[in-house]
């Protein structure tokens, strides 16, 4: 199950910091609402390594059954190992070589308020929520914890999905 886990895992988190990395050049151009689409369009396509590392491991290890509880656990694990590579490669690229994301997103949640049309209460409570967030991005844990809740909960649904589609009990053997 390692070799599985770890191929399909790493493939899946090179695919989002490839994304990260990749995208770095282009942030002002790009814009948050597209960087948006572009960021969470890749996290489900590199969760389509979850499905393929599941069947994987049903044809190849485990002779072609599989219960749930097994796919979920080499799933779980393939989501697990992609999620640290796309936290870490994050953190590196956020605190290394753009401290200033928090303050540009915290700006961009007041401007897109305002822009909405939002009555001058709303507005108020989105710039203390914005101010909130920049506080708190600048914490590496708080930080850490929310990447891990951008990408952690697209691997977990594709494992729920790939578990599921994929079990297949063991074929009944011919009467002699």
């Amino acid at each position: 199950m390692r070799k599985t886990v770890l191929t399909f895992g790493l493939i899946s988190g090179a695919i989002c910091a490839l994304m990260i990395v990749g995208s770095m050049p282009f942030e002002e151009k790009i814009g948050f609402a597209k960087a948006e689409i572009i960021g969470y369009t890749t996290l489900v396509l590199s969760a389509l390594l979850v499905f393929f590392g599941v069947r994987s491991y049903r044809e190849n290890v485990s002779g072609g059954r599989l219960t749930f509880g097994r796919g979920f656990a080499v799933g779980i694990l393939i989501t697990l190992v992609s999620s640290a590579l796309y936290v870490t490669t994050w953190e590196v690229t956020y605190f290394g070589f753009m401290p200033d994301f928090g303050d540009k997103y915290a700006a961009h949640m007041i401007d897109r308020a305002r822009a909405s049309g939002a009555s001058q209460p709303t507005i108020d409570k989105k710039i203390r929520d914005a101010e909130e967030f920049r506080h708190n991005y600048r914490n590496p844990a708080i930080n850490v914890a929310y990447t891990f809740m951008e990408v952690f909960p697209v691997g977990l649904a594709a494992t729920l999905l790939s578990a599921a589609i994929l079990r297949r009990k063991a074929a009944k053997q011919a009467a002699a």
